[in-house]
């Protein structure tokens, strides 16, 4: 009778696991982002936290609103700013209604074999520019209608970033409580293994923070001193763009656009070595100083993080930059550990199986 109460009370705790699991559900990945945001800048909540006398609540207060304040500036901003544009394009395309498309630019004809074509293509489509807009006006509103599903989405991953933030204010107060109960929840689990694969996966996290940041660093170092070579005005405020945009591995974002400009302005040789410049070094520096600064400092080998790398993102988007490495830096060390448990007693039994069997007489 003690047993199946037992197993009952075990019934009722995987119960109720699973259903505190479904209600944190829609807010895992914003408990994930908070969770590496707070890990990642710990050191300034202890530094900040050391100021301020130990006032922890007061440290996280502050922390977690200049955070909201770096997030919310430049979100506003963007947001002014695609809204400008949307004006601009609604006025361009009234004005093309009515005006027509402007004389072609002069460069257009200059341009070798196709030149005489594209500018006879620029006047065809001038003249037939009312017939043009209106076989292309039922495609404006399946375009519409996307934009609008994609804008969903982002209006949702705005929703969650500002719910990130909120959370990483109780991450900054509450972190050592936190700390605390992991490490007693997985020693309970594990035992004495517990601290091991803590700080693997503290690890495995601060190298893919570093070489997150590293990287974002570098690509925006090399993109200003390409935009400066290129002659682009504004190169510092692009290279900042550069650092941001690396966060989610799209930086073509900032160096495509400038190409194209200097394309426009008939700088062809330097569109063509910005081109060269963006593809091959600021873009080509993320596929190997990203899996090396993960790597770096730790015992996984490299063909490990990179497959952690790029099949986390593959797998889990975004999230899967740190996920990636981290369940493969788990996994790789559990396998590790049975490995060193199991085939020394596996391979000393037939070494011990030959030297009892080899016992022929001697001449």
């Amino acid at each position: 009778m003690l047993n199946n109460d037992r197993l009952l009370v075990q019934i009722l705790l995987l119960a109720l696991l699973g259903a505190c699991l479904w209600v944190l559900a829609p807010f895992v990945s914003a408990l994930f982002w908070a969770a590496v945001l707070a890990f990642a800048s710990w050191p300034l909540m202890r530094l900040l936290t050391r100021w301020l006398k130990g006032n922890a609540t007061l440290a996280a207060g502050v922390l977690t609103f200049c955070w909201m304040v770096l997030v919310a500036v430049p979100l506003v901003w963007l947001g002014f700013n695609i809204a400008d544009q949307i004006r601009e394009a609604n006025a361009l395309l009234h004005n093309l209604q009515v005006d027509g498309l402007p004389p072609p630019p002069t460069w257009l004809g200059e341009l070798p074999l196709v030149g005489e074509r594209l500018v006879t293509l620029w006047g065809t489509i001038d003249e037939q520019g009312t017939a043009l807009l209106a076989s292309v006006r039922p495609y404006i509103g399946q375009v519409g209608n996307w934009l609008l599903v994609r804008s969903a989405r982002v209006g949702g991953g705005m929703l969650e970033l500002a719910l990130s933030l909120v959370l990483v204010f109780f991450f900054y107060r509450d972190g050592p409580r936190l700390a605390a109960f992991v490490h007693s929840l997985l020693d309970r689990l594990i035992g004495e293994r517990a601290e091991h694969y803590l700080e693997l996966v503290a690890g495995t996290v601060q190298r893919v923070v570093n070489g997150v940041i590293g990287t974002a660093a570098a690509q925006a170092i090399l993109a200003y001193i390409g935009f400066s070579i290129a002659g682009v005005p504004a190169a510092l405020v692009l290279a900042v763009l550069t650092f941001a945009f690396s966060f989610v591995m799209v930086p073509p974002l900032v160096w495509g656009p400038a190409v194209a400009w200097l394309a426009w302005r008939g700088d062809y040789g330097m569109a063509v070595f910005l081109g060269v410049w963006g593809m091959f070094i600021i873009s080509g520096v993320d596929n190997i100083l990203k899996p090396y600064l993960i790597s770096r400092g730790g015992n996984l080998p490299l063909v490990v993080v990179l497959l952690g790398v790029f099949g986390g993102v593959l797998a889990f988007g975004f999230m899967g930059l740190f996920l990636g490495p981290t369940l493969l830096a788990v996994a790789y060390s559990l396998l590790g550990d049975w490995l060193v448990k199991e085939v020394p007693d596996a391979v000393g039994h037939p070494a011990h199986a030959i030297d009892s069997t080899d016992s022929r007489p001697q001449c």
